[in-house]
């Protein structure tokens, strides 16, 4: 009779600690809110703004648009590139009930919104920022690095051009958080494999006019020009085919390139350049779909980060779900015990660092002849593994790191 006794209370005392342990992981917002907050109208507004919210809208609806009975919202705000908008725009959103921000943006804006989760623990899934800081001296425990970055696009990029060129560079480089990450990190790698840069100078985001710096490139001697203008690419690739660079042997690269680029300068200018990317529609059959879907919506391809919006928006509303919680530490406990397996990538997991890894690809611009019609603009070169395409932990500097 004594053991009895002695087992029920042991069952009894189980049952309470497990509906204590429900009873604190719950859902405690009236919805579950992500905010994406973007460049809505500027010049990352084709990569990231309206189509970045479509793929958010993507994620949520895989759910059905409700997780456990509560809602999901997605919201948007355009912070203009401007850092301080961007966390003034972050604060006022956590204020009223956000618990997740999408995108971020660019690095200086996605850099201010880092700084604010730091302090407040709320979530912080990165696809459009590329700064190496973001998962290096400045990484913050609740905010993840999803897509591109400055360390595997320039490591990449180099290690690929270099296989068959050890001619001098030159860099015309966005005068910005990502700009600098991107030709630090190329500098270096073309050190270590032997090479040398002539030149480089600095260009405002927006800059209407790029002919200055191509002639200065142009009588440096380099006979690798290296655009570095993320945002501003497609203007400066255009300058640079006009001048008759090819012509005159001074190989264009594109340092940080994507689909929605190549759409706005053609075949033409780009053909034959090598470019590190994250997704692409063809990568695999789940890739495809969810292209085709987005395609549907938004009569355009997905670009890499939009794509990654939805692979983070997606991951993050899984663990709210299988936690049942919508408490950031268990969320993002959840998250980083989840492999990432969607149409982004289909072997991704979250560092110590909270870097998502995953496989890269360099792929190579079409001919005109090869395109097989609209958006049919790259061939697989080479799958990069993540052991490979990422800086290397023992190189971190993020203090989460061996923690």
């Amino acid at each position: 009779m004594g053991t009895t006794r002695t087992t029920s209370a042991a069952t009894l005392l189980m049952a309470l600690a497990l509906a204590g342990s429900a009873a604190r992981a719950e859902i405690k917002g009236d919805a579950i809110r992500i905010g994406v907050l973007t460049d809505m109208n500027g010049v990352f507004a084709t990569a990231m703004g309206p189509g970045s919210v479509e793929a958010a809208r993507m994620a949520a609806e895989e759910f059905g648009g409700k997780i456990n009975g509560k809602p999901i919202e997605i919201l948007q705000a355009d912070h203009q590139n401007k850092p301080d908008l961007a966390a003034s725009l972050a604060r006022k959103w956590f204020s009223d009930g956000v618990q997740a921000i999408a995108d971020g943006g660019s690095s200086g804006a996605a850099l201010a919104v880092q700084e604010l989760v730091r302090g407040n623990g709320k979530i912080f899934l990165i696809s459009g920022a590329g700064a190496n800081q973001l998962t290096d001296e400045a990484c913050a425990p609740t905010s993840v690095q999803w897509t591109q970055d400055a360390y595997s696009t320039a490591t990449a990029v180099v290690s690929g051009i270099m296989q068959t060129s050890k001619e001098p560079w030159f860099f015309v480089t966005g005068d910005y958080a990502f700009g600098h990450s991107i030709e630090a990190t190329a500098r270096d790698r073309i050190a270590a494999l032997g090479g040398k840069v002539a030149g480089s100078v600095k260009a405002q985001l927006g800059t209407p006019d790029y002919s200055s710096f191509l002639l200065q490139a142009q009588s440096s001697g380099a006979k690798i020009l290296a655009i570095n203008v993320a945002g501003d690419n497609a203007t400066a690739i255009k300058q640079a085919e006009e001048f008759g660079l090819a012509d005159q042997g001074i190989k264009i690269v594109p340092m940080s390139f994507q689909n929605v680029d190549i759409e706005a300068v053609g075949l033409k200018a780009t053909r034959g350049d090598l470019i590190v990317t994250s997704f692409f529609e063809d990568v695999s059959p789940a890739a495809r779909k969810f292209s085709d879907a987005f395609y549907a919506r938004r009569k355009a391809m997905p670009s890499q980060i939009q794509a990654g919006v939805y692979s983070a928006v997606r991951h993050y509303l899984q663990a709210v779900k299988d936690t049942d919680s919508d408490d950031s530490a268990s969320v993002m406990a959840k998250m980083r015990a989840t492999p990432v397996s969607d149409a982004y990538t289909p072997n991704g997991r979250i560092r110590e660092d909270q870097r998502m890894v995953h496989d890269l690809y360099l792929v190579q611009v079409k001919t005109p002849e090869e395109s097989r019609g609209p958006w049919d603009f790259v061939k697989l070169v080479a799958t990069i593994p993540p052991d490979q395409a990422f800086r290397p932990l023992d190189r971190s500097k993020c203090s989460l790191v061996g923690k």
